[in-house]
Order: C-alpha cells, then sequence, then structure tokens
C-alpha cells in the first residue's frame, strides 16, 4: 500500500447502511439465519441450539442491535404491550412468513413479541400458562390453534386479547385476519379448467384447519358450475405437511387412470407431488399439472416453480400484530372494541407447474430400474 494512504475496508453486504437503524432482519442476514431464530433468541425460546444460539449473539454484539423498543421500554418501566403468538403449524415456511411479518410490524410498534410452540391440548394449556407467567395482553393464534375453542376459552378467562389469523371460519367473539380460502379454491379450479383439465385430483389439509373443507368446497362448486364430475378416488386426504403430499401424491399417480392435474391444499403438499411425478418421470406441466396453494418460499424453490394463490402472509402477520395491540390500546383507554375481522385479498400466481391438459394422459411410469 502506498506511503501515506490510508487502506480502508468494504464492509460485508449484510452490514445496514451508516445512519440506519439496525433490524432483526439485518441480524439475521449478518448471522445467515432465519429472522424467527434471531426472535427465539432474543427472547429467550429453549427451541435455539447453543452453537445458534452463540452465532445469534455474535452477529448482535457486531451490529450493536438493541432487540426491540419494547424492551428498552420495559427496562424502563413502560407498559408497553406484549404479544404471544402461540404456534403448532406444522409448515416451517409458512409460519416463518407470518413471524416476518409480525416481527417487522412489532418492531415499528414498540411491542414484544413472545413465542410458544404447542403439540396436544396438555401442551396448549403449558404453553398458554407459560405465556400469561410472561405477562402477555394479547395473544396471536395461527392455524390450526385460530380454531381452538379451548385454548382461546383460557386466553379470555384470563383477560387476555385473542387473534385468529388464518381462520377460515370468524368468531363472534375473536378478531380475525384472513383470506376467502373459498373464493381462492375456486378461481384456481377454474384456471385449471381454462387451461382444458377435467380429470383433476385434489388433495385435501388437514380436517382440523377450518381452510381444508372451504378449499375443497371451492374446488367441487367450480367443478360443478362448469359441469365436471368429482372423481373420489382422485380427492385424497393430506394433512399439510410434505409427507402426506408424498403419500397423495404416490396414490394419484400410481394408478393407471390418472389425473392429468393435481391441486394440492398447500404448497408444501403440492411440492411434494412434484417429487413424486419426477420420480416416475412424468413431465411437468407437459403430462402433469400441479398447483398449490399459499405461496409460501417453497412455492419458488422447487422445480418447475408453482402455480399457486398467493396468501400474503407477511402482511397477514403485520396487520394481526397491528390489530391487537389496537385492541388492547383502547380496552386500556376505558373502551371496550368490538372484534374486527379483516379480509384481505389473494392472487393467482401463474408459474410453470401449470400448462394445458394433454390430449391424452401418457401411461403409468415407473423409474428404470439399474442395469436396464
Amino acid at each position: 500500500m502506498a506511503k501515506g494512504k490510508t487502506k480502508v475496508e468494504t464492509p460485508p453486504a449484510s452490514v445496514p447502511e451508516s445512519g440506519r437503524a439496525v433490524t432483526i432482519h439485518d441480524v439475521a442476514r449478518y448471522a445467515g439465519v432465519a429472522s424467527m431464530t434471531v426472535s427465539r433468541v432474543v427472547n429467550g425460546n429453549s427451541y435455539v441450539s447453543d452453537a445458534m444460539r452463540e452465532r445469534v449473539q455474535a452477529a448482535i454484539k457486531a451490529l450493536n442491535y438493541s432487540p426491540n423498543l419494547a424492551a428498552r421500554n420495559t427496562r424502563a418501566g413502560s407498559s408497553g404491550p406484549r404479544i404471544g403468538v402461540l404456534y403448532s403449524n406444522p409448515s416451517a415456511s409458512y409460519l416463518s412468513e407470518v413471524m416476518l411479518g409480525g416481527i417487522e410490524q412489532s418492531s415499528k410498534l414498540g411491542t414484544q413479541l413472545v413465542l410458544e410452540r404447542s403439540t396436544g391440548l396438555a401442551s396448549q394449556k403449558a404453553a398458554v400458562r407459560r405465556l400469561l407467567d410472561q405477562g402477555v395482553d394479547g395473544v396471536i393464534l395461527p392455524p390450526p390453534l385460530c380454531d381452538s375453542r379451548p385454548t382461546i376459552n383460557m386466553l379470555h378467562a384470563a383477560g387476555v386479547k385473542v387473534l385468529a389469523l388464518a381462520t377460515a371460519r370468524p368468531m363472534h367473539d375473536v378478531s380475525s385476519v384472513r383470506i376467502d380460502d373459498y373464493q381462492g379454491a375456486a378461481a384456481m379450479t377454474r384456471h385449471l379448467i381454462e387451461l382444458g383439465h377435467s380429470r383433476i385430483g385434489f388433495v385435501k389439509g388437514d380436517p382440523q384447519h377450518t381452510p381444508t373443507q372451504l378449499r375443497y368446497e371451492g374446488f367441487v362448486d367450480a367443478m360443478t358450475a362448469a359441469g365436471l364430475p368429482v372423481d373420489p378416488d382422485w380427492v385424497v386426504q393430506g394433512q399439510f405437511t410434505y409427507r402426506s403430499g408424498l403419500a397423495a401424491a404416490e396414490l394419484l399417480l400410481s394408478a393407471d387412470e390418472r389425473p392429468t392435474a393435481i391441486f394440492a391444499s398447500n404448497d408444501d403438499m403440492a411440492a411434494a407431488a412434484l417429487a413424486v411425478a419426477h420420480g416416475l418421470q412424468i413431465a411437468v406441466p407437459e403430462a402433469l399439472t400441479v398447483v398449490g396453494f399459499d405461496d409460501t418460499p417453497i412455492a419458488s424453490t422447487v422445480w418447475p416453480e408453482l402455480t399457486t394463490i398467493h396468501q400474503p402472509i407477511s402482511a397477514m402477520g403485520r396487520a394481526a400484530v397491528s390489530l391487537i395491540v389496537d385492541e388492547i390500546k383502547a380496552e386500556r383507554a376505558g373502551n371496550a372494541p368490538s372484534p374486527t375481522h379483516q379480509l384481505m385479498k389473494f392472487t393467482l400466481v401463474k408459474r410453470g407447474s401449470s400448462g394445458p391438459a394433454p390430449v391424452k394422459a401418457p401411461p403409468r411410469r415407473r423409474p428404470a430400474k439399474a442395469g436396464t
């Protein structure tokens, strides 16, 4: 280096520009982890390995990140709202999108999110107690807990506000943020019919999720309106998980008479259907169309990318935080706000996994054995 010149090091791309407040997303990018992982570390959640916790804490220190305004307010004796999120959703990609929006909005509003995971009913009770012990003022319930009356009743009995996120059947005493699952499924079915498909298989979601039935009803009604039959052999039960999608697709695609299109009730199961099709050497979309629902990140990471119904999941997470915070503040001011039901718009996103129906469905093909 020439004498008299000072070496200037270019900061990594993950370091925010000077003058801008460091966000939880900056920490996540710096550490190379998901924003939800950073949130878990900040909130002291036990579902983080020691190595990952150290990695996030090192990023927090390197960026001089102050977890959020709510934490500062708590140390200063403020009574800013604390919002719990009780989750058990099997789709990690769906939950990550929810939390991405929720964390972003909580930072803007000066609130703190407290995450708790549950499984069965006994676990739900324990998780609710942990949230109450942490002094939450409200709780957001993503699916399927958004429809759990026992959980809602426990929270109401403790005087805590509740918001049901992505429920398909809003309740009179609980605020909600959702889309119209029925119309979304009907729109996707009409799209398949417009492509010339009449032999359409359908993979249902978890029966405990209220959107499951509405999505199926939207499919059936759109088929009926077009004068097309719904073959019961091509309607298969799934659980909204990738593994259940594999089992469902194997049933649909292993028969000699198979559908020319598969409409899976979420993207995880649709991605699984793509994997089965690839294994059977069925070309997508030339010989088979596969579509999903939700537009979670997996929809654009598989090949070909999934045609799907875009549910604005991050925006719904932001709206959920704003709505429940407004209710808490109104109640603190001596008002008694009525539950609010916010309906958000869906969009049909066309990608490479959908195409015109083949003139004739090709015969079932299995992978060639080694050496043949």
